[in-house]
């Protein structure tokens, strides 16, 4: 019989799966409460090992117990030195920068029909391969609450803020009474912009030479290349593109059909060099004659 893989692949997968689930603490009963979004933001950013409230339980016969809890007075006080934005986001996470109520009362439910259980996961040391992971069950949970703020002018507060803030956009167009400061002011010219003015007055304005001279530089210059576009002819010339285009129409034809749309070429009557058809009818007389002769 043949077996899917070798010891030492399985013992691989065994490390890779199992793990030693700590059981010490499976007896102990603990609680599942369900806290508001400010009370858990001020928990995160409380110090260690500090107390962050109170928790008072008065039992009644014949009903459900009255849990009361109390925060500390250094989880209930503003919080200082967070920016515009730090406080938007806050606020539209259901939070608030501003000191929160004091007093709540545990609303508690039965758990009855479920089985819950708290579970912790300590990490271990990255460097250290012998070191693994650690889990733990923490307790089970017996009691399940939601923690409700009394009725205060502190929490009527938050919520009123909650709903103002939702509203309003993240972006607002504002007026603005004084002269920006900051190194996002807007400028009256960019630096291209001003780069470009400077070349034109290096350049100098472009005048309009004699028409006779104009022709003589594009007939050397057509000597070089059979086809050009406007932008390179007003460049060599130095001339004005209104007035190079008046010389140009009387000596140069505009192609509109490709290869060369929108290049000019010399007319006929103006080319040093031979078209290519009627050089091909030369070849052939030239041939022709010839042949005859023979």
């Amino acid at each position: 019989m043949s077996s899917n893989g070798t010891p030492k692949d399985k013992d691989k997968a065994k490390n890779k799966t199992d793990r030693d689930l700590d059981l010490a603490n499976s007896v102990r009963g603990v609680w599942l409460v369900k806290v508001p979004k400010y009370i858990s933001d001020r928990w995160e950013k409380a110090a260690a090992n500090t107390e962050v409230g109170k928790l008072r339980i008065r039992k009644v016969n014949g009903a459900k117990p009255e849990v009361n809890f109390t925060l500390s007075d250094a989880v209930c006080a503003p919080l200082a030195g967070l920016s515009e934005g730090d406080k938007m986001d806050l606020v539209r996470n259901s939070s608030t920068y501003q000191q929160i109520p004091k007093e709540h009362k545990f609303r508690v439910s039965s758990i009855a029909a479920q089985t819950l259980g708290v579970f912790s996961h300590a990490a271990g040391d990255p460097e250290d391969t012998a070191a693994v992971d650690k889990l733990s069950v923490e307790g089970k949970v017996v009691q399940r609450a939601e923690c409700c703020p009394n009725n205060s002018s502190l929490y009527s507060a938050i919520k009123k803020e909650a709903l103002t803030k939702a509203g309003e956009p993240k972006r607002m167009v504002k007026q603005l009474d004084k002269h920006v400061t900051t190194s996002f002011k807007p400028v009256a010219n960019h630096a291209a912009n001003l780069a470009h003015e400077r070349q034109k007055k290096a350049e100098g304005k472009k005048m309009r030479d004699d028409k006779d001279k104009v022709q003589e530089i594009l007939f050397a210059l057509f000597e070089k290349h059979q086809f050009y576009n406007i932008k390179d002819l007003a460049q060599e010339t130095r001339q004005p593109m209104a007035y190079l285009k008046q010389i140009l129409k009387e000596v140069c034809n505009y192609s509109v059909k490709p290869p060369h749309r929108n290049m000019w070429e010399l007319k006929p009557e103006y080319r040093h060099y031979k078209p290519e058809g009627e050089e091909d009818e030369k070849k052939k007389a030239r041939n022709e004659s010839s042949s005859d002769s023979d």
